[in-house]
């Protein structure tokens, strides 16, 4: 056979009696992911995972309002404290916790824009302004000062210092045992931040968190704004917005969701599921936020 019908032979398709196969002009493309195959061309409504920097921000709000609600329940704060101090002294824990309890404030590597100007952020300003004009700048005269406080100042004092040392961050954890915190790290800390939000009855709808086209309904695909209108209003106001482009369903859902109190995943109360409870590697029964995330910030979400 001539070389250049070996040449045929090898790269195109050939019938049974050696004929070239005709192949289509275009092919979809097939990319397989997680072992599961998916279309390149994408389901506009399939539920995809939050993204990761949307979660940082939602669970930045979740920490701030967390530490309020610490720094106003002196019991919980003081059993919180114990609790990390008795794993350290007895079982010498090296795993995540959502209470760093040196105690040093724990910061914020993803802050969204509205932070600060949210009802926790005031009060936690203002309640540490408040501490700091009391206390002396000696440091001899502060041990005097503290020793002679009442009991129910110094449990207050105490809750507002441990609250500044609340991570209830999600972060993306390191599956290689990296100097980073482990992937078992994140799902810990935010399990017992779960324990903690529980035990000072935390509300972000008290706390002042409302979804916002820029704090999150910008953030997200179509198929999640429905959602969002879906559970809070009901199917018939979300079929009122399927047929909108993505900013103008943000700005109608915005609308819709004002005073209904719908939180996002992130920011709900605890359902009393620890994740440390969980089997090792089942990550297919952690919540959508918590895998990993579509990169919404980085591409444009279909209108």
């Amino acid at each position: 056979m001539p070389a250049a019908s070996e040449a045929l032979a090898e790269d195109e398709p050939c019938g049974s009696d050696g004929t070239a196969l005709a192949v289509p002009a275009a092919q979809r493309t097939v990319i397989t992911i997680g072992g599961e195959k998916r279309d390149d061309d994408g389901d506009d409504e399939a539920i995809k995972p939050l993204p990761e920097r949307l979660v940082g921000e939602l669970t930045a709000h979740r920490t701030l309002a967390l530490r309020d609600a610490v720094a106003n329940n002196p019991h919980v704060a003081m059993t919180a404290l114990l609790h990390k101090l008795c794993l350290d002294t007895f079982h010498h824990a090296a795993s995540g916790n959502c209470l760093d309890a040196s105690v040093h404030q724990v910061f914020f590597s993803i802050q969204p824009a509205d932070l600060k100007d949210s009802l926790p952020a005031k009060a936690v300003a203002e309640r540490h302004e408040a501490w700091k004009a009391d206390l002396p700048k000696d440091e001899g005269q502060l041990w005097d000062w503290l020793s002679e406080l009442d009991d129910d100042r110094r449990a207050s004092l105490l809750a507002h210092c441990v609250s500044f040392g609340v991570n209830a961050l999600y972060e993306k954890g390191d599956r290689y045992g990296g100097p980073g915190v482990s992937v078992h790290g994140v799902q810990q800390r935010l399990a017992q931040a779960d324990r903690l939000a529980r035990a000072v009855g935390l509300d972000m709808v008290a706390a002042g968190w409302r979804p916002t086209v820029d704090n999150y309904l910008s953030r997200v695909t179509k198929p999640r704004i429905l959602e969002a209108v879906r559970e809070a209003k009901g199917d018939h106001a979300a079929q009122l917005l399927d047929h909108l482009k993505k900013g103008e369903m943000a700005q109608e859902a915005e609308r819709l969701l004002d005073g209904t109190g719908w939180l996002p995943e992130p920011l709900r109360p605890a359902d009393g599921v620890q994740m440390s409870d969980l089997p090792a590697g089942v990550v297919e029964t952690l919540p959508a936020f918590l895998t990993d995330g579509e990169d919404t910030d980085s591409q444009q979400a279909a209108d």
